[in-house]
């Protein structure tokens, strides 16, 4: 049975993703540094019949997080799928004109670092089975600058940078690479729907045919600006 990490998870699109990936054959390692928000989205899914652990972990300590992913391969062997998406919230943006050096080093230190020090640790058993997936999920400053989220869009775009880098690395290699941009909130009900966006990443995921896309289709960045 293939195994997907969910870093980041919460009972947002972390949780839908669970269910989706779920669904179809996939047990799920659910990664975040809330346990008792972890403890309720692994209790859901065990009603849905899907095989789930849990594995708090602040991603900020890079030392945390290494020992989770560890703990999940422990659990359950290689992860077949990673997903990254972990959220600080709106309150950790500063414009562009009030974006210092600290603000920066922020979303470096809750984003950027933990992504590569995630793939760090599951990518050797990707390439050692050539297969297997890593999915970048992204607001949409990844794609677009917007200048309310100046310090963000700094590091998204570094993670699209990276993400692409490891996509043509690695696609001759049987390891697929994806990147998903969100340009709307994520809310139930809404055209952020967290279900409709997990069903667009696994169809993404499933046809391996592009590398990136942005959610919603059509997203026009002046309605934004």
């Amino acid at each position: 049975m293939r195994t997907i990490a969910i870093v980041g998870a919460g009972p947002g699109l972390g949780l839908s993703l669970a269910k989706k990936f779920g669904e179809n054959g996939f047990r799920v390692a659910v990664i975040s540094r809330n346990a008792e928000k972890l403890a309720l989205i692994v209790s859901g899914l065990e009603q849905l019949h899907i095989g789930a652990q849990a594995f708090a972990a602040d991603v900020t300590d890079l030392s945390s997080l290494q020992r989770a992913l560890r703990a999940a391969k422990e659990t359950f062997g290689p992860i077949d799928v990673l997903e990254f998406s972990p959220y600080a919230g709106w309150a950790t943006f500063t414009s562009v004109l009030e974006t210092t050096p600290q603000s920066t080093l922020e979303q470096i230190n809750s984003y950027l670092l933990p992504a590569i020090l995630s793939v760090n640790e599951v990518l050797p058993d990707m390439m050692n089975s050539r297969s297997g997936a890593i999915l970048f999920t992204t607001g949409i400053s990844a794609m677009y600058p917007l200048p309310f989220v100046g310090n963000g869009g700094i590091v998204m775009s570094g993670i699209r940078n990276y993400a692409a880098n490891l996509h043509n690395e690695l696609k001759d290699k049987g390891i697929y690479v994806g990147h998903l941009s969100i340009g709307t909130a994520i809310e139930a009900g809404t055209a952020g729907d967290p279900d409709v966006i997990a069903e667009t990443w696994y169809r993404q995921y499933e046809s391996k045919e592009q590398f990136e896309a942005v959610f919603p289709q059509g997203f026009d960045p002046a309605v934004m600006g």
